[in-house]
């Protein structure tokens, strides 16, 4: 086989990325080492930024999205017991954030993809990317059937994730690893029950971190802080509740819990996000800890930018836009991972559960919530920083 860009990963950061190349006129084949009912149901993030739904919709692939997707102009910051709305689109002109399941998305872009009759390869096997660093990769791997099969092009997109191959062919020498691993981590649930509020709950409290969200009218997603080595088998539904409704300060609906598990806290980046013909985008190149709900947005944005220079350079034989991948796409990284990270440390109990630090979190949210300058800024990051030109 043969094609342009050949794309490892059909999780949003692939999917996306082809469908702004088929967009362009650009051929490109995508391969994912998982089934299409995996990736179809995979439960991860759920908040688009303006800027994502933006996107998709010029894409062609929102229609279920504006049908079903909840639509929050707002957020709740609660602690001391007493919620504070932060007010998103009158902080942003106009621009909010749409609860929307990652899973929805990728089932959205699927059918879109093979809808228009592109390549798209599930249950393929020991993927080996080999040539980067010349002018023809070759990316070979095996099919389900179990026969071999090779793809020729002229750039590989690696959006496999952090679990891929594709982080792992920069040279030793080159990548610098940047991490942290957080105290503690969350107990995510999804019930078949109505939410909390029409707004997400951000909620601090002496017993610890706590969010409401929701997926549909009916469906809720529910998070608690725990430690990092908790085992969800050790939480029983009772259990669940009941912490939910200590820290929440409000009981709330209660129903069958469809999904639950536990989601360790990571920040990670890993440089540069490009060798040779080799383009890392997505989780492949960084993780950020989920409370400031930017993981998929920054997937979204890295194959932006690819999608772009990737056009520059076969519209006009111009490589400045591939030259600049890297440092373009870390400078949102870097910004997304302070972001997140400040609001991880403002919203979460220390592993210590130290009382002076609890008290100047409350100091910090207080001044937040009643800030309109601090306020703004937070609503600015929460729906998504504007794209650079």
């Amino acid at each position: 086989m043969r094609t342009q860009v050949a794309i490892v990963g059909a999780g949003p950061a692939g999917l996306v990325l082809g469908a702004l190349l088929h967009a362009r006129g650009i051929d490109s084949v995508v391969l994912e080492d998982r089934s299409r009912e995996y990736v179809e149901r995979r439960v991860r993030a759920g908040v688009l930024e303006q800027g994502t739904v933006d996107l998709l919709t010029e894409l062609g692939v929102a229609g279920r999205l504006h049908r079903e997707g909840l639509v929050h102009e707002g957020i709740e910051l609660r602690f001391g017991g007493v919620g504070h709305r932060i007010a998103l689109a009158e902080l942003t002109g106009g621009r909010a954030i749409t609860i929307y399941g990652q899973q929805e998305v990728v089932k959205d872009l699927i059918a879109a993809r093979l809808g228009d009759g592109l390549p798209l390869h599930f249950e393929v096997s020991d993927v080996r990317v080999e040539g980067i660093e010349g002018d023809a990769p070759v990316v070979r791997w095996r099919s389900s059937d179990g026969r071999e099969q090779q793809l020729d092009c002229d750039v590989v997109a690696g959006c496999d994730g952090f679990h891929g191959v594709c982080r792992h062919l920069l040279p030793a020498q080159r990548a610098r690893v940047y991490e942290r691993e957080w105290p503690f981590a969350w107990l995510g649930i999804l019930a078949e029950a109505a939410p909390v509020s029409h707004e997400l709950v951000y909620c601090l409290s002496e017993r610890g971190f706590a969010l409401a969200s929701a997926r549909s009218p009916s469906i809720s997603r529910l998070y608690l802080q725990v430690p990092p080595d908790a085992d969800a088998q050790d939480w029983p539904e009772h259990r669940i509740w009941d912490e939910l409704e200590q820290r929440l300060g409000e009981a709330p609906p209660r129903g069958p819990l469809l999904e639950r598990g536990v989601t360790p806290m990571r920040s990670y980046v890993r440089e540069p996000l490009r060798h040779g013909r080799l383009f890392l985008a997505g989780d492949a190149a960084h993780i950020v800890p989920p409370t400031g709900a930017k993981g998929l947005n920054l997937a979204v944005a890295d194959v932006r930018v690819l999608a772009r220079a990737l056009e520059r350079w076969y519209t006009d034989g111009d490589e400045s836009g591939l030259d600049a991948y890297s440092d373009t796409c870390l400078r949102r990284v870097w910004g997304v991972q302070f972001f997140s990270s400040w609001m991880t440390r403002m919203l979460h109990l220390g592993a210590d559960e130290d009382p002076f630090a609890l008290r100047l979190q409350l100091a910090e949210l207080g001044y937040v919530c009643s800030s309109r300058a601090a306020a703004t800024s937070l609503a600015e990051n929460y729906v998504g920083l504007p794209f650079e030109s």
